[in-house]
């Protein structure tokens, strides 16, 4: 199959890495690819796959937007990752688990405010087995090392956390996320909370912005069939259904192509020609007479006019 360019909507499967998706896609003859947004392996759910061109979306196709997760917890163990592929430092015996968790009447409810309480912007711990780095090192490279590396914390923020079930020691629940928030991290501040360790041991991405499960395809079946590859893929203008697509004259295709600011007034809507409304800092996708995409720009003064400026180019 000879190179594609577009987006890929793949439902991940549980046991692989992001990379390993790849890496079986790209035996379908898809060279150039790559993924926006990382899952862990023990993850499963929405990973969006990058082909050909496409893959100059990434730190794009994302921006802004959220995601979001539903997340299983078992409480009374504690683990190197803090999720159910690590190696067990703690567990609680059975007896110490049904005071703590089991037979604690204010549990659930205890539970569901901790929850609850995420809501709003805070700092979160990075787990240390991680991809961020220190002093250039993947953190998960210094742990498998045994070399301690310091305490990391992030920004993140939760527009939404509910409890979907409890049954102690386990629950589950769902959060709406910045894109970068570690679920792990969620999990192990509730065994921290409650004094009795948690890990994660399910996790699934529903929606990474802008897309959801809804449009997924499993892996096995894409690789089984190639021809759905061709027939699931969406375009660059799809794949960025919050930006504006502007049609480029004729005669301005060359100064996009070499990177010149294009005059706003010289920019269309793809739809009847219509004039699209200038705003700095408002993002859009300029394309070719025929539909073929240029170039992602912003808008932005240039010797004090409005116009549009290329961030990077997409032309074959």
């Amino acid at each position: 199959m000879e190179q594609l360019h577009g987006v890929l909507v793949l439902d991940k499967p549980r046991g692989l890495s992001s990379a390993q998706c790849t890496n079986r896609l790209k035996r379908l003859g898809q060279k150039k690819i790559g993924h926006a947004g990382t899952l862990d392996p023990m993850a499963r759910g929405v990973l969006l796959i990058l082909l050909g061109q496409a893959t100059k979306l990434s730190g794009h196709i994302m921006s802004g937007g959220s995601k979001t997760y539903v997340a299983e917890v078992e409480f009374g163990r504690s683990t190197d990752t803090w999720d159910d592929d690590g190696q067990t430092l703690s567990a609680l015996s059975a007896e110490e688990l049904a005071l703590t968790v089991v037979d604690n009447p204010r549990f659930c409810d205890s539970l569901r405010e901790a929850v609850h309480g995420w809501v709003g912007i805070s700092e979160q711990s990075v787990p240390p087995y991680s991809a961020a780095k220190h002093e250039g090192r993947p953190l998960y490279s210094l742990a498998r090392a045994g070399r301690p590396a310091p305490a990391k914390m992030k920004t993140i923020e939760i527009s939404q956390a509910e409890v979907l079930w409890v049954e102690p020691p386990r629950a589950s629940f769902r959060v709406v996320c910045s894109s970068g928030t570690y679920i792990r991290s969620l999990a192990h501040s509730l065994g921290v909370r409650f004094g009795c360790g948690a890990v994660l041991t399910e996790l699934i991405r529903e929606y990474s912005h802008p897309f959801g499960l809804d449009m997924a395809v499993a892996l096995d079946a894409v690789c089984e069939h190639p021809e759905i590859l061709r027939e699931r893929l969406l375009s660059v203008t799809a794949a960025l259904p919050d930006w504006p697509v502007l049609r480029v004259l004729p005669e301005d295709g060359p100064m996009v192509k070499n990177g010149m600011p294009l005059p706003a007034s010289r920019a269309h809507l793809t739809e009847e020609g219509a004039f699209c409304e200038w705003k700095e800092g408002d993002k859009a996708v300029l394309v070719a007479a025929d539909g073929s995409p240029l170039a992602l720009a912003e808008a932005a003064l240039h010797g004090g006019m409005p116009a549009w400026t290329v961030l990077r180019g997409l032309w074959t």
